[in-house]
């Protein structure tokens, strides 16, 4: 390709969505990102060997490769230092990159094209409008186009029911919450969820087909395990979960005009003085991670897509100007978890079957959402991240150690011993709900750089965040909820795990938009610099999950660029 008329740093939930738009739009694209690219011809090998420096053919995505490295094995994929979905290099034998937490707890991203995408439940509500409205520097109404555009992008559905969806909705609606059926929540109900999964295949109930022969198809095979990574469709292209690696990526790299370049960790934004208009974005400085070479590239608009964490780094150790909220505010949903055992004659009543398989369909495929206060979500885990972020992670110490109130839990905190070993034997019989609250930016919460430790890409993020008075509250209320809505559904006993409060996931507000960036994205201290990810969010969206929000702003953000500089 000729030189870009833009750089994107970062191919995940943003990132990815601007090359697509941009090259749609006439522009030559390079996309730079972190990690490897799994299921492409240059890369047979990608955690072994450097493989290609770039790639631009959709011909080139290969399916049988993208099979093989997506192995849904839960330790071969998501382990937090040795997974294939992990922040750090794509060379396995090599660490993770270092990020300095100052809280219990640990932050959940993935490098690689498609980013943390990867890993993603495809959850896509939109923002709650209270919390747009009259809140943000644009109003709902200016979004709505743009979440319609992705959800017919990616595409977006509402998720099938199956026996944990049914058994939530059953409980839900017996502790009095009514049924939202609606893309725009403005009053609190349960609903499927909307998610970027195809359909199910159609013949998912034909016994003339085996579940290999189904993996190869078109559509959702309800096999679960979607945080594990999903293998199953004909093509790249038709990957059942939506993640950007297997939707906007192809489709920006069917463009003609986009680069995507892997194993590249951009370490500063170049800028210079302009007569008219003053400081801008020329170009970036990145390294090679399997080489180390140092390199400069220039392009007129740089795009920072590079998350909540990695964004304001980034500013930070380039030198851009100060500015009091670069890296401030960082909001994350302060997660919970409730699982609820259920006996088998219950469930033979209430679903005609005697477990609920919580493995089975979607991870995540019912919520209920409360504007003002936050949303609760019926989630699936496969069995090992169910040990352990069901049973295995609190900050509350050991169950055996803490009474438990009944309106919140008959136990709370972390399970050993045989009453470990009793919750997992009757792991197909449990239904778990994950817990999100609102959260709005607090100054102390956020991401600085640490001078006294550096990695090879300069000094190390340090990232702060405390949940406030309001989400504890939140949080218990909505706990209180959770556990109503098992007991309700028929649950004989609900553990409580009281997740630490640094579970970081769902990042947002970083780099905010009104006091980092214009309504447009674009820096305010810096022309020709845009930031398209979690980061410009001027809040937690009401306890919504962040993607969907990011890709419209993105979509929009793509139009304004082209209408400023092209």
């Amino acid at each position: 390709m000729r030189d870009p008329d833009v750089i994107v740093i970062g191919s995940g939930g943003g990132g990815a969505v601007m090359a697509k738009e941009l090259g749609e739009m006439g522009l030559q694209v390079l996309v730079l990102e972190a990690g490897p690219w799994y299921g492409h011809s240059g890369w047979p090998e990608p955690n072994q060997e450097r493989g290609a420096k770039s790639g631009s053919d959709p011909g080139e995505l290969n399916v049988s490769l993208f099979k093989e490295q997506y192995s849904k094995l839960e330790g071969d994929m998501n382990e937090q230092i040795t997974g294939k979905l992990r922040w750090g290099p794509a060379d396995r034998n090599r660490p993770p990159w270092f990020r300095n937490l100052t809280e219990r707890g640990f932050v959940w991203q993935n490098s690689g094209v498609g980013g943390t995408t990867q890993s993603y439940l495809a959850n896509c509500p939109r923002a709650f409008p209270v919390r747009v409205d009259g809140v943000w520097p644009i109003s709902y109404r200016e979004l709505v186009p743009y979440y319609e555009r992705v959800e017919a992008t990616l595409p977006v559905e509402f998720a099938p029911v199956t026996a944990k969806e049914e058994l939530f909705f059953f409980g839900a609606q017996k502790a009095g919450w009514e049924l939202i059926p609606t893309l725009n929540v403005t009053t609190p109900g349960y609903r499927p969820q909307p998610n970027a999964i195809l359909p199910p295949n159609r013949h998912l109930t034909d016994p003339a087909y085996s579940l290999e022969q189904l993996s190869w198809m078109e559509g959702c095979t309800l096999a679960g395990h979607c945080v594990n990574g999903c293998p199953h469709g004909p093509s790249v292209d038709k990957i059942a979960k939506r993640s950007t690696n297997v939707s906007y990526i192809p489709l920006a790299l069917r463009t003609g005009r986009v680069t995507v370049r892997p194993n590249t960790f951009v370490t500063r934004i170049l800028t210079e003085a302009h007569p008219s208009e003053g400081l801008r974005a020329t170009g970036v400085r990145i390294r090679d991670t399997w080489t180390g070479e140092i390199e400069e590239l220039r392009a007129d608009v740089i795009v920072m897509a590079a998350g909540a964490i990695e964004s304001p780094r980034l500013w930070l150790n380039s030198g851009l100007p100060a500015n009091r909220w670069v890296g401030r505010g960082l909001s994350n949903h302060y997660f919970g978890w409730v699982t609820g055992m259920f006996d088998e004659r219950d469930l033979l009543r209430i679903l005609g079957s005697p477990e609920i398989n919580p493995f089975v369909g979607h991870t995540s495929g019912g919520r209920l959402d409360i504007p003002g206060l936050g949303s609760l979500m019926v989630t699936g885990m496969s069995p090992g991240l169910t040990a352990s972020m069901s049973y295995g992670f609190s900050q509350n110490g050991y169950s055996f150690l803490h009474p438990a109130a009944a309106e919140t839990g008959d136990l709370v905190g972390r399970l050993v011993g045989a009453e470990f070993q009793y919750w997992m034997e009757n792991y197909r019989r449990t239904l778990s709900i994950v817990i999100f609250t609102d959260d709005e930016p607090d100054y102390r919460n956020g991401i600085t750089v640490d001078a006294a430790v550096q990695d090879e890409h300069g000094p190390v993020p340090k990232i702060r965040y405390v949940p406030g008075a309001r989400e504890e509250r939140s949080r218990m209320e909505l706990a209180k909820i959770a556990v109503d809505i098992l007991r309700k559904a028929g649950a004989r006993k609900v553990h409580r795990s009281d997740w630490p409060g640094s579970l970081l996931i769902h990042m947002e507000s970083t780099m905010r938009m009104g006091f980092v960036v214009n309504e447009n994205c674009e820096a305010y201290q810096v022309r020709r610099l845009y930031i398209t990810d979690n980061s410009v969010h001027f809040n937690a969206l009401g306890g919504a999950n962040p993607t969907l929000t990011t890709q419209a702003l993105a979509t929009r953000a793509a139009e304004k660029l082209v209408q400023t500089y092209f």
